[in-house]
């Protein structure tokens, strides 16, 4: 009986390593160059933690929590869909760009969290807004709880409950037992009283629009915006327009 205890604590914990290995494969795809892509570094001491597009006096100042793949200085093709007068920070997540650290639930809500306090310490009387694109989504919903909240969320291409998602594509697997990074946006956005603007793509393959329907039915007054193409044809100029209010 001991022995098959033992294998069994043997198994478990091969399984529990095989999960941990299999869901960073599946979640985070980090790059690490060193192109700025024309965007400004964006530091908290010495440490680059994002890169912006800063203009003088902006009207919002948007926080920008972008999708898994990639660092945050590729992003700069996102910027036409904010308006020109507003400021735009888009975080560096942990383990990302030049940035130390490990990707995780935890480190990227986190992350994001620090990067919101900064924004709002520099910018008190200006209207601080967030974005997330993809799985950016989760720790842009995260948000919510803050304290100020957000003035508005805008997600781009987002899920309800990324395990559901993940289910979708890994039909044939326990997901819900294997998947510890499992952002709940519907929960996230539960006590937030703020404007939410959701974009969802017809031709998304990646996270299928009706996961973002979904999101969106979840809560009341929530504005919904279908849009052409699919996950990764957002900014396409035309599609997606990033506004508050």
């Amino acid at each position: 009986m001991s022995r098959l205890r033992l294998l069994l604590l043997v198994c478990l914990a091969a399984l529990v390593m095989s999960a941990a290995a299999w869901q960073r494969q599946l979640l985070y795809f980090p790059t690490h160059h060193d192109r700025s892509n024309g965007l400004t570094p964006w530091r908290d001491g010495g440490e680059v933690v994002g890169f912006a597009r800063i203009v003088a006096s902006p009207r919002n100042v948007w926080l920008m929590l972008h999708g898994n793949g990639g660092q945050a200085s590729d992003r700069a093709y996102a910027l036409p869909s904010f308006a020109a007068e507003d400021s735009v920070y888009i975080l560096e997540y942990p383990g990302y760009g030049r940035r130390p650290g490990t990707p995780s639930k935890e480190a990227l809500n986190r992350a994001a969290q620090q990067g919101y306090q900064l924004l709002r310490q520099q910018y008190p009387a200006t209207p601080v807004c967030v974005v997330g694109e993809s799985l950016g989504s989760g720790p842009a919903c995260s948000l919510a709880a803050m304290v100020p909240p957000p003035d508005k969320i805008v997600l781009v291409a987002p899920f309800d409950k990324l395990h559901r998602v993940a289910q979708y594509h890994y039909w044939f697997l326990p997901v819900r037992l294997l998947l510890s990074d499992d952002w709940d946006n519907i929960k996230a956005l539960k006590g937030y009283w703020g404007r939410v603007e959701i974009f969802g793509a017809r031709e998304d393959e990646v996270i299928p629009e009706k996961f973002a329907k979904s999101l969106a039915d979840s809560r009341p007054g929530t504005m919904f915006r279908e849009i052409e193409g699919g996950h990764n044809d957002w900014s396409t100029p035309g599609r997606v327009s990033i506004r508050n209010p």
